[in-house]
């Protein structure tokens, strides 16, 4: 794909959605690190339903430490992998307090240090709730860029190179969202809806479907 179809991408895309945000409810990055650890292999409404109970009671690496596993159990028993994901969570709030003063660290080898957190989780706390340059490449993002040649690749890691490569540098700090919208919602697994699709005509994909 040539740079410009790229830019025509994006600017279709920002134009539908000029400030695109994540899904997770969040008010601090300390609540977004936890519900972004929360979100592996559930989906974002049952980790805000989750957290819609959770975070009134407490929000804070010491609130969430002085739970224990057990207590955060209670709260998060509706998402899938709640043990280990509970367990995670508490060593992450300990470390938290005690190695980053309960303050969510801003690079990604103190962040990748913590239980429950890849290069994913990272990527998602250092663009969403920093504002760093960095890209969060999930199942629809890599779906997404290898079905239209936005940025083919093997693995995950390799996409994400080459997102950070190719997206117009202008539209690069919020791509993340724009992508994994559209993968959620239009260039959907089984069937992509090409039909309503505002990209349809710059996508390389070669099994172009009709909304039928």
């Amino acid at each position: 794909m040539n740079a410009a179809k790229r830019l025509e991408i994006f600017r279709r895309l920002h134009e539908d959605n000029p400030d695109p945000k994540t899904e997770l409810s969040y008010s601090s990055p300390f609540e977004l690190l936890i519900a972004v650890i929360l979100s592996a292999q559930a989906t974002d409404v049952s980790v805000n339903k989750a957290t819609a109970r959770l975070y009134p009671v407490a929000n804070t690496p010491q609130g969430i430490y002085a739970l224990g596993v057990e207590g955060l159990s209670d709260y998060i028993k509706t998402i899938g992998l709640y043990n280990s994901k509970a367990k995670n969570v508490i060593e992450t709030c300990r470390m938290l307090v005690e190695l980053h003063g309960g303050e969510v660290p801003q690079t990604r080898e103190a962040l990748e240090a913590l239980p429950g957190v890849g290069r994913k989780t990272a990527n998602v706390v250092l663009n969403t709730a920093f504002r760093q340059l960095a890209m969060a490449v999930d199942t629809h993002i890599f779906r997404v860029s290898n079905r239209t040649g936005v940025a083919p690749g093997k693995n995950v890691v390799e996409v994400e190179h080459k997102l950070m490569k190719f997206v117009p540098k202008d539209y690069l700090l919020d791509a993340h969202h724009w992508l994994i919208l559209h993968g959620r919602y239009v260039c959907v697994a089984r069937k992509p809806r090409c039909g309503s699709c505002r990209i349809e005509d710059l996508c390389e994909y070669k099994a172009k479907t009709s909304d039928d």
